[in-house]
């Protein structure tokens, strides 16, 4: 019996795949380890508490350089029934993939599989399984990008991991390394460059780095990883092979994109590029006015670098020392299988023209330039706005929605609209963006305004307008609406600065002070979570714990919908994702009301029967 047929024998062998069982022995009986558990009546709170006690101990061992404590504590991570039991939930709760199988063909699993997939990650004795590989196309590209979907068990296997090696490294990753860390997003990495720039213009090194998930050298990896508890385990996902079309085909070099380990495997592989370019930033030849030699301090501040998963930014006032850092940098990516990509890297200047570089750059859908300004006191100007490309691929998504909704009703029409709009505005709502949105706005009437002209063609303008554009407040006219529902405009989101995350901060540290008075306050946090945020005082409304940055906060109606509850903030509750689960499932579900139908001529209801007229005795009271 093969790996797949083995995990679906302990996981309860889901439904879809009874049909493909060998002999009796695939079909399992269907008791739990604890017939008694039932995961709906599992204590989260106490759950989440004593996994994250865990992981503040690892997290302060790995900052004090005491290796064997953290390591005694990472096992007892890896062997504790609570860590199992919040790594499956990630993988089957809340996690966006867990309707994605692997090549075990298991997905979407119930409780009672949950729960027998619990016990089995206490016995660790299935070796890890090749991926199943899949091909999603790179937005605004032809290429396409190859994903390694890893077993329902494997991927359980990884959280369970992942919760006991992520204290560890973040307590030693780089302060200026931002994507895939908790706590820590795309505006810091933009706060960062600000912070860089604002005073002084530089020379600026774009680079991207070419297939970094897929050329990782394996070698260099586990050496990094050292004498780690979960050194065998890795190891094994690594080299477990990739099922491309029914081929299995050997993993020689990279982690595969899909698993949930692989973000971490990857900064791990590319941690100490920062500390190498310190090291290189002390043997520069940088004087201050009086020709003397500047401090190996103010050396290492003058040189920057700024990276967010596998794209950078280097940063200097000196170009021959950008171009030293850049062959630096290509050394040491060597060591680990990596190399830059030269379409994707460039050298610029933040406010003056470079061999033909216009000046500025574009980093993480934002364009960084200076410009010139002679009331400024410096001579110029620091702006940060979206970039022509986030723009364009923006508006054409919102053309689209409109072109395939020719015929929809006003209100699916702005439905569809909506998320768009708040979403993308929240993301540039922390730059200069207040003309940009202007902008969009104007474009977006002009195209729904011919949207309405094209349902009616022999109509007059005036007529439309008082259909589509009707005045809805004192403000608000000439906005897409029809009474009830309203068309957001990306101008009504305001502009607030984002505040960067200190450098040596994590959410394991266990400052509920410093992350409790940044949540909400994210860019990308709608108004409506700000709001109820501070009314719940950052904690969950179900379970009461605090909301940490890496959680998946949900919006609920306490009265639901269907049972007539209003769409008000007195009727909402921010709840975590896994919690809001619970709560839809014991609300109570609502049947329509069964309509008596009109009964035939001639015919009458008699003692639950549908009986003719003429065949009921005369004598019988009906």
């Amino acid at each position: 019996m093969n790996k797949a047929q083995t995990l679906k024998r302990k996981l309860g062998n889901p439904r879809p795949f009874l049909s493909v069982a060998r002999d009796t022995e695939d079909i399992p009986s269907q008791i739990s380890i604890n017939p008694n558990l039932k995961w709906k009546d599992i204590n989260w709170k106490k759950v989440e508490k004593s996994v994250f006690k865990l992981q503040k101990l690892i997290y302060r061992a790995s900052s004090r350089g005491e290796l064997r404590k953290m390591h005694r504590y990472q096992k007892l991570l890896l062997k504790s029934y609570y860590a199992r039991l919040l790594a499956v939930r990630r993988v089957t709760q809340d996690n966006q993939g867990k309707k994605t199988a692997g090549i075990d063909g298991i997905k979407n699993l119930s409780p009672m599989q949950r729960l027998n997939l619990v016990n089995l990650l206490s016995s660790r004795y299935l070796k890890a399984s090749p991926t199943r590989r899949v091909y999603i196309p790179k937005p605004g590209k032809n290429e396409k990008r190859p994903l390694g979907i890893p077993t329902m068990y494997d991927r359980a296997l990884q959280a369970l991991v992942k919760l006991g090696m992520e204290p560890e490294w973040e307590a030693n990753f780089e302060p200026n390394s931002y994507g895939f860390r908790p706590g820590r997003s795309t505006h810091d990495a933009i706060e960062a460059i600000y912070l860089s720039i604002h005073c002084k213009p530089k020379y600026v090194l774009d680079a991207d780095i070419s297939k970094c998930f897929d050329r990782i050298d394996h070698d260099a990896l586990l050496g990094k990883i050292g004498q780690s508890p979960y050194r065998r385990l890795i190891k094994q996902w690594l080299k477990s092979g990739v099922l491309d079309n029914n081929q299995l085909l050997e993993s020689v070099e990279g982690t595969p994109q899909g698993g949930v380990i692989s973000p971490l495997l990857a900064n791990i592989a590319l941690h100490g590029m920062e500390e190498q370019l310190n090291q290189f930033a002390r043997t520069i030849d940088l004087k201050n006015k009086k020709g003397h030699q500047q401090c190996w301090q103010d050396k290492v501040n003058s040189l920057n670098l700024v990276r967010y998963a596998d794209d950078f930014v280097i940063l200097h006032e000196d170009i021959k020392v950008v171009l030293k850092a850049k062959a630096v940098i290509q050394e040491w990516l060597n060591q680990v299988g990596l190399e830059l990509k030269p379409e994707k890297t460039k050298i610029a200047h933040t406010l003056e023209e470079y061999e033909g570089n216009k000046p500025g750059f574009d980093f993480l859908g934002f364009t960084i330039r200076q410009w010139e300004v002679k009331t400024a006191k410096q001579g110029f100007k620091t702006l940060i706005k979206p970039s022509s490309k986030s723009i364009k691929t923006h508006y054409r998504k919102l053309a689209d929605i409109c072109d395939s909704n020719k015929s929809a009703p006003v209100r699916a029409l702005i439905a569809k609209l909506n998320p768009v709009i708040k979403g993308w505005s929240n993301y540039f709502s922390a730059v200069v963006s207040k003309e940009v949105f202007s902008e969009i706005d104007n474009l977006l009437w002009k195209r729904l305004w011919r949207w309405a002209n094209r349902r009616h063609p022999n109509k007059l303008a005036k007529w439309v307008k008082k259909k589509y554009f009707p005045k809805v407040k004192k403000n608000r006219n000439w906005v897409l609406n029809d009474g009830e529902y309203i068309l957001n405009l990306h101008s009504d989101v305001p502009i607030i600065r984002h505040i960067k995350v200190k450098g040596n901060k994590s959410p394991y540290d266990g400052d509920w002070t410093y992350w409790g008075s940044r949540t909400g306050k994210h860019p990308g946090v709608r108004k409506e979570v700000t709001t109820l945020l501070k009314r719940q005082k950052n904690k969950c409304a179900s379970c009461g714990l605090t909301f940490r940055p890496n959680d998946l906060i949900e919006v609920d109606h306490i009265i639901p919908r269907s049972e007539g509850g209003d769409n008000t903030y007195e009727n909402k509750q921010l709840l975590h994702r896994h919690c809001h689960d619970s709560k839809t499932a014991s609300d109570k579900k609502t049947y329509p009301k069964f309509k008596l139908q009109d009964l035939p001529e001639n015919y009458i209801w008699i003692d639950d029967m549908l009986t003719l007229m003429q065949d009921v005795p005369m004598t019988r009271d009906v």
